[in-house]
């Protein structure tokens, strides 16, 4: 049975090889953040930690490639988002990838959908821990049996079997909004497919997976 290596090492050292991997991947991301968004994200990797192993938040990974894939590639959102813009994040899961973006960002605000019950509530108590309780609101329903928050951006990023999702997901969404979309060439397929009006940018250290922008207009039918 192989071990994790998250399960055997200390919780201190786990944070501090995080921390590190946050700054010296930073670059890489064209990101910048404060000592103290710095600080929450840590907090937020901790309790992600703390809740995986009876939720399965995420895939256990090294602390070094929760930075780079879950953190650092979230915050890449953050160049898209105007001042005070509002997101509704989709089958949140973990809070990737708004929680990261509202903590770096605190002008921001979001509405998280999470079918779960316990993921809801975790999701609850890592938004009170990093201090973002305020900014947003957690609804756990699936998203078709919710009326669309008013929202200029959604995300959807650990959505399953997302591609069979997007047709239903672009019936709901509301008029005008974009979609903040990571994903690779199956993504691209089922946007052409959709006729959907895209833009996409390749994640950094990555040859295959993309970041889609991709915009509804007023006129775009249910």
């Amino acid at each position: 049975m192989e071990i994790n290596q998250n399960q055997i090492e200390p919780p201190a050292k786990q944070a501090a090889e995080f921390a590190g991997a946050l700054r010296a991947n930073a670059p890489d991301y064209d990101i910048e953040f404060s000592e103290e968004a710095l600080q929450q994200l840590t907090a937020y990797y901790q309790i992600i930690n703390t809740w995986n192993p009876r939720l399965h938040l995420v895939a256990p990974c090294s602390a070094d490639e929760f930075a780079r894939r879950h953190i650092l590639e979230s915050l890449l959102l953050l160049r898209h988002l105007p001042e005070a813009a509002r997101v509704v994040d989709i089958g949140s899961g973990a809070g990737l990838p708004i929680i990261p973006c509202l903590i770096s960002r605190a002008d921001l605000s979001a509405v998280l959908i999470e079918s779960a019950k316990r993921k809801a509530v975790f999701l609850r108590e890592a938004l009170t821990l990093v201090g973002r309780a305020g900014s947003a609101s957690v609804i756990a329903q699936r998203f078709e049996d919710v009326e669309p928050p008013a929202a200029q951006f959604i995300t959807a990023r650990a959505v399953d079997r997302f591609v069979e999702v997007l047709p239903r997901l672009i019936a709901w969404a509301p008029r005008p909004s974009t979609f903040l979309l990571f994903g690779g060439p199956e993504l691209k397929r089922a946007c052409k497919t959709l006729g959907l009006s895209y833009e996409e940018m390749l994640i950094p250290n990555s040859e295959r997976r993309f970041l889609f922008l991709v915009k509804l207009s007023p006129f775009d039918l249910p």
